[in-house]
């Protein structure tokens, strides 16, 4: 494989918390890949119900995160919260928003 060892089901779980908000569940695990890096795999679960079947079902979304993303993902994630809070753009987001274009 490329750069990474891409997440399998059968990687070992080190670490995990749940998180109950509302009608959704948020996994937050910590797992290892087979040279020994630790990432986390963060999960949304939401329970729905399927009328078709009269069962209910969950839909989930997953990110995989790497060690060497931790601190840019947690500074992006700090400053879009304090933007909802506060409604001030960050300065570092000022300067790059014209990266992404």
């Amino acid at each position: 494989m490329g750069e990474f060892d891409y997440p399998q089901n059968d990687r070992q779980e080190v670490f995990s918390k749940a998180v109950k908000a509302g009608k959704r569940t948020y996994f937050f695990d910590v797992k290892e890949t087979k040279n020994g890096e630790m990432y986390i795999n963060i999960t949304e679960s939401k329970r729905l119900f399927d009328e078709n079947t009269g069962k209910f079902t969950y839909d989930k979304h997953k990110i995989f995160l790497y060690k060497e993303d931790f601190e840019k993902f947690s500074n992006g994630l700090h400053q879009v919260i304090n933007f909802i809070e506060t409604g001030e753009i960050p300065v570092e987001e000022k300067e790059i928003a014209g990266d992404f274009e």
